[in-house]
């Protein structure tokens, strides 16, 4: 008896399960053919969520991480530069090499009394800023350490073309003490380590006023500067009208030596912008005839091919047949 209740109760639930799936199956089939109606629309709607969900997503990664960062409020930073239009920007033109020559004047007798160009060797200026017998004599003024000799000692040399321009200062403590604390920064990479490059330098040099503005408030020891960061410089105004006796006697007035010393400092930051733009016009003609010879033979080569016209002539069945 127990055997036959447990084998009508297995039965039962077999059953029941078996009704329970295809009721399953029945509402799937029905929801499925509803659903089908109902997709188009479903998808458009999900597509234009996921697109205004994209957006939204670019627009505020945008807004917190797309904008300039900056390290410093803008008064921190320093006003900022007047663009101007120096000729040597431009595409097809070059260093005004007039112009770099009283700037290298301008930084001998004005600005290589704090600043070095320890990048710059004597030999780099030849053919550019001076003479090849100009450079030698210059290098000659002044003096390097040679190897030690047998005993150890370091003996000293007149300068080479070979030879870098030389550091007012023996080393950057030196240069600190004589600076009240300031290091004045080396000035051959200088137009490329600041932002606004030329125009930042230029406006540096003639921004200083007469007097600071009312509510100004300079540290002690510090000049005000409106372009320097934090408009507290410790470099004083170095650039007066008639400073500087210019050879082809240009009128030394304070924008046009700081506009010559800042080509100069361009100059120094790429010497080799000339060549590269000379290097690049050759390469745009040569390319452009190789181009223009590549599109002729293309055309050439391929016309017959592209012109030839393709007829398909079955075969004439000769054959006659008999009944």
């Amino acid at each position: 008896m127990l055997a036959r209740s447990c084998l009508r109760s297995t039965r039962a639930l077999a059953s029941a399960r078996n009704s329970a799936v295809q009721f399953t199956k029945r509402a799937a089939s029905s929801s499925s053919s509803g659903s089908t109606a109902e997709s188009p629309l479903r998808l458009n709607v999900a597509a234009a969520a996921a697109t205004a969900v994209a957006a939204g997503s670019i627009a505020w990664y945008y807004h917190l991480y797309g904008p300039t960062a900056h390290a410093m409020t803008p008064t921190e930073e320093g006003l900022h530069p007047t663009k101007y239009p120096w000729v040597h920007e431009q595409w097809f033109k070059t260093f005004d090499h007039q112009a770099l020559r009283r700037g290298f004047q301008v930084y001998r007798e004005v600005c290589a009394s704090c600043h070095s160009l320890s990048r710059i060797p004597y030999r780099s200026l030849v053919g550019t800023v001076l003479t090849a017998d100009e450079a030698k004599a210059l290098a000659t003024e002044n003096e390097y350490d040679t190897e030690p000799n047998d005993q150890g000692e370091i003996e000293q040399r007149p300068g080479k073309l070979s030879d870098y321009l030389p550091s007012p200062y023996k080393n950057d403590e030196a240069a600190r003490f004589a600076n009240n604390g300031a290091l004045p920064p080396d000035l051959s990479l200088i137009v490329k380590a600041r932002h606004g490059g030329c125009n930042y330098i230029f406006s540096l040099l003639t921004g200083y006023p007469e007097e600071p503005p009312a509510g100004a408030s300079v540290g002690a020891g510090l000049n005000f500067n409106p372009y320097f960061p934090g408009t507290g410089i410790a470099m004083a105004r170095v650039l007066y009208d008639g400073l500087v006796d210019y050879e082809d006697e240009t009128p030394a007035s304070t924008p046009q030596m700081a506009k010559d010393v800042v080509e100069f400092l361009n100059w120094a930051a790429e010497p080799e912008m000339d060549d590269r733009k000379r290097m690049g016009m050759k390469i745009l003609v040569v390319t452009s005839v190789l181009f223009a010879v590549s599109i002729w033979v293309k055309r050439y080569k391929w016309a017959a091919i592209k012109s030839r016209k393709i007829v398909y002539n079955p075969p004439k069945d000769n054959t006659t047949t008999r009944f």
